[in-house]
């Protein structure tokens, strides 16, 4: 069996050929590069929320990965760094999801202050995803000051106070106390601790004395309550 023989254009042909088939991948590895360093990092939620120090944010933040043409990219890394204010986010690294999306939880850190996350792709410059830290400001009644009843007896609403932060945020897990200071009685409990809300309920039992009673509230640092109420005989 005789072997092949090509002639010299044709040899010139298949050489063009490889090279053009060469030069068509590189192109393709160039386009798939620019497509990835093109990419850009948004929050999509999640940015310039506030709560409790030490407390989780009610709403995950959420980022995206996008190419030059706003289409999502998946299975991009994405880093989260917390840089200011203390704190933890959850997880910290990842990839993108089928949406191009990225999630995590952050806790703030345990103290009043400006909380910041950098958040990171490679190529990219970071993104920087904001919160703030509230602490206990106030102590309000939300129910049951300047009540009557016959003295001995209980005040038939129950007391509620309420703790909060700035711009009325609830405080969770604040121990309050409660102490008669006139007329004799008793509150009970004594001391509790705020609920999600905020608040703690107690009930107050009239001393034997008719008149005027007083009782305090106090919670941490912050300036004590006064609460009154009246006893008749």
């Amino acid at each position: 069996m005789s072997t092949p023989r090509f002639l010299p254009a044709t040899r010139h042909v298949l050489t063009a050929l490889t090279v053009v088939g060469a030069l068509t991948g590189c192109a393709k590895a160039a386009a798939t590069t620019e497509a990835a360093t093109a990419a850009t990092l948004t929050v999509v939620q999640g940015n310039y929320q506030s709560i409790q120090a030490g407390k989780e944010l009610p709403a995950s933040i959420i980022l995206r990965v996008t190419d030059k043409t706003g289409a999502s990219m998946t299975g991009i890394p994405v880093t989260l760094v917390v840089t200011e204010g203390g704190g933890t986010v959850t997880p910290a690294s990842g990839m993108s999801d089928a949406k191009g999306e990225y999630t995590a939880k952050w806790t703030v850190g345990p103290t009043l202050s400006d909380n910041q996350l950098r958040a990171a792709v490679p190529g990219l410059d970071p993104v920087k995803v904001y919160a703030v830290g509230i602490v206990p400001s106030d102590i309000i009644v939300a129910q049951g000051n300047n009540q009557t009843a016959k003295v001995g007896a209980s005040l038939p609403t129950s007391i509620v106070m309420r703790v909060v932060g700035a711009g009325n945020v609830p405080m969770s897990g604040v121990t309050v106390l409660f102490q008669v200071v006139g007329g004799g009685g008793s509150i009970s409990p004594q001391s509790a601790v705020t609920s999600t809300l905020g608040e703690v309920t107690v009930k107050w039992t009239l001393g034997l004395s008719a008149g005027v009673q007083t009782a305090f509230v106090s919670a941490s640092t912050l300036t004590p309550i006064v609460l009154t109420a009246t006893a008749t005989p």
